[in-house]
């Protein structure tokens, strides 16, 4: 059959939910498969199979061997113990043993779906009464015989689970404790966030006394507001008024939000779950003790009660810490704890901070946009003061350039007239008085001519 690609709780994930109240193997024996392997099977299987010729073979087999379990169990218990790659007796006795070096987690976690049933105990011990021999059995018939001996077999799987748990669990449920203890006493303890929140009150009174009347307090939700609520001409929100006020008033106040410390991370914290599992991790405890108690020969339970005692106990007082902190902060704020958990009450005050920010930076940037404009006005326009555009300097380079050439040629032009007798000059003076022909370009050249010898006729 090809894998179903689902994501599965574990063992530890189902308690108090729908799942513990199903019962899938129920519905396998009731419903006939063979029609879903058909319709479901992959390429490796071959080609379809006969399932009516083979339930008539198999009534011609012989009688079929003694089974202890019902065959999907069988099948996913034979599944099971192919991934844990050990023998039978090498399972059971790291079992008894405690023996968290030689069972994966993952494995114990799947192995505790197959603790035997009453129904199949009462199997095994009609088996063992019988005295039939254990060729008869299946190999994973045979493990569960073996695995019903086990004393305490489900006390001593729970208590392994629980060893290789507790670690990892003390480690994820600590950091989160101490978010929700520091950000709820930081909360409570801030002289500035009350302050501020006194200054939100005045305005929200002063804005409402004429319809509403006084108010004593407002809900944390009513912050966001704020944003809402903006001037007569459209440029500003009241949290941009309020944020001017303090900064010009009680400048003290400004960096109220320093004063409040992990309000993300307690944000995310989902305290009735932590605290559940803060209180299943005592209940491990509790059952490891016990199992100590009835085994005191057992290394491994005596040096983890002797290393984790102590961190127990530790989350034992940060849980009830945590609570008694939180519980106080959102009631201080006019807030109720049942209703208001870690995931709605520290956002509303992120958000604010967040908001209150965006602010001071609105207000500081419109303060230069304004000296800016000021300036703009006070300066004349043609002021040098004004930095001077790169198409201008590119065009006033060039102007430098042409006046620099001109310059240069009218030195050079005293020289063209220079000439023997005069020559040069008295042509110049011919060109004057020829008229220019505009349809040829050029000037008579006989008229040119005549007056040149005119002007030498006496010779």
């Amino acid at each position: 059959m090809p894998v179903f690609n689902w994501v599965a709780l574990k063992p530890s994930q189902i308690d108090g939910t729908v799942f513990t109240e199903l019962n899938d193997e129920k519905v396998l024996q009731e419903l006939d498969m063979s029609d879903f392997e058909e319709q479901f099977k992959t390429k490796a299987q071959g080609p379809a199979v006969d399932i009516s010729a083979l339930k008539v073979k198999a009534t011609q087999k012989a009688p079929s061997k003694v089974t202890l379990m019902e065959s999907n169990r069988a099948k996913n218990l034979a599944i099971t113990l192919r991934k844990g790659g050990r023998s039978v007796q090498d399972i059971c006795t790291a079992i008894e043993t405690y023996d968290q070096q030689a069972l994966s987690l993952d494995f114990l976690e799947l192995l505790l779906r197959f603790l035997p049933t009453e129904y199949e105990r009462t199997l095994i011990g009609k088996f063992e009464r019988e005295q039939q021999p254990l060729e008869e059995l299946s190999d994973e018939d045979q493990f569960m015989i073996r695995f019903s001996k086990i004393p305490r077999l489900a006390e001593r799987m729970n208590v392994m689970i629980f060893l290789g748990n507790f670690s990892d669990t003390a480690q994820l449920l600590m950091p989160q404790l101490n978010a929700i203890i520091a950000a709820s006493m930081s909360l409570k303890s801030s002289s500035k966030l009350r302050n501020i929140l006194e200054i939100v009150l005045a305005f929200g009174n002063y804005m409402n006394s004429s319809k509403r009347g006084a108010a004593y307090g407002f809900r944390l939700q009513s912050l966001d507001a704020l944003l809402e609520m903006k001037s007569t001409d459209r440029k500003q929100t009241l949290l941009h008024y309020l944020v001017r006020v303090i900064t010009e008033k009680y400048p003290e106040l400004t960096g109220f939000h320093t004063e409040l410390h992990f309000l993300d991370k307690a944000g995310t914290v989902s305290l009735d779950s932590v605290l559940q599992d803060v209180r299943s991790l005592q209940q491990g405890m509790e059952l490891t003790r016990k199992e100590f108690m009835r085994q005191d020969d057992s290394p491994v339970l005596k040096d983890f009660l002797k290393v984790n005692t102590e961190v127990m106990e530790k989350l034992q007082a940060d849980s009830k810490t945590a609570k008694e902190a939180y519980e106080s902060a959102v009631e201080y704020f006019g807030e109720n704890p049942k209703t208001s958990p870690p995931t709605t009450f520290f956002p509303m005050f992120m958000r604010f901070i967040r908001a209150y920010k965006k602010a001071e930076q609105d207000i500081e940037l419109w303060k230069k946009q304004e000296a800016a404009a000021k300036e703009a006005e006070s300066s004349p326009p043609g002021s040098q003061d004004q930095p001077e555009l790169p198409i201008q300097k590119a065009k006033r380079q060039q102007m430098d350039m042409i006046a620099e050439l001109k310059k240069k040629q009218m030195v050079k032009e005293p020289l063209i007239y220079e000439g023997k007798d005069g020559a040069i000059e008295d042509i110049i003076s011919a060109l004057k008085t020829v008229p220019f022909t505009a349809r040829t370009g050029k000037r008579s050249s006989r008229l040119f001519c005549d007056v040149s010898f005119n002007e030498e006729s006496p010779l």
